[in-house]
């Protein structure tokens, strides 16, 4: 068994389509693509401002920039729910497993924390709107090192507040890019296939590949 266990947040713990599926009967139609776009775009322009080395705007500033980008890719979605798809982005349900799978790792004497892009006041507010926070131990975001992953600063937050190696450490992302950096970076990595995509990084592959977070402590 390892000694850390490390969550990304968005699509790992949290779902991401979440916030568009609340208000679905407003959006009709436009409400899928508009989800995948501001998904999509948020994840790019992190990806952006990490190669250009500036992290002036946070993550919760690109997600509200990703919606509006969105909202102008797909002008049938009602711009009138901005505010409230952004509110709603503040409180995203957690995939139905991951508060009794968190809470059969505490059981095992893990130690859990989550690691995740997402700006310190996103995380603190998610957690809690799940009712899942006193399940972890820490919370890390990398606002807090000024860099996004795949940025080894990132990961490194993890290994130096716990003094440990990164091998003692498993960390568990739907991302499969952010698995990419853990496992190069040294983490026992599982990635949390919940869709089914094919492998984009075969170099760098996961220690395990699982369809959700169900059967995790069965690993350990």
């Amino acid at each position: 068994m390892h000694s850390v266990y490390v969550f990304d947040a968005y699509g790992t713990l949290f779902d991401t389509n979440a916030a568009v599926a609340r208000h679905a009967g407003g959006l009709g139609e436009a409400g899928r693509l508009l989800a995948e776009i501001w998904r999509r775009k948020q994840l790019e322009y992190s990806w952006v401002r990490g190669l250009m080395g500036d992290p002036s705007r946070n993550f919760w500033e690109l997600t509200e920039d990703a919606l509006d980008y969105a909202f102008r890719k797909v002008p049938d979605a009602d711009r009138s729910l901005r505010e409230a798809l952004l509110e709603a982005y503040r409180d995203l349900d957690t995939f139905e497993e991951v508060p009794a799978t968190l809470r059969q790792l505490r059981e095992k004497n893990a130690r859990l924390a989550i690691l995740s892009n997402g700006s310190r006041d996103m995380l603190t507010r998610a957690v809690r709107a799940a009712g899942i926070e006193d399940l972890f131990d820490t919370i890390f975001s990398a606002e807090d090192c000024g860099q996004y992953k795949t940025a080894p600063a990132v990961y490194e937050m993890i290994t130096t507040s716990f003094r440990l190696y990164p091998d003692a450490v498993s960390f568990q992302s739907s991302n499969r890019w952010d698995v990419a950096g853990a496992a190069r970076f040294g983490f026992h990595t599982v990635w949390i296939n919940r869709s089914g995509e094919p492998d984009e990084y075969p170099d760098w592959a996961p220690d395990a590949i699982l369809p959700d977070l169900r059967s995790l402590p069965k690993l350990c």
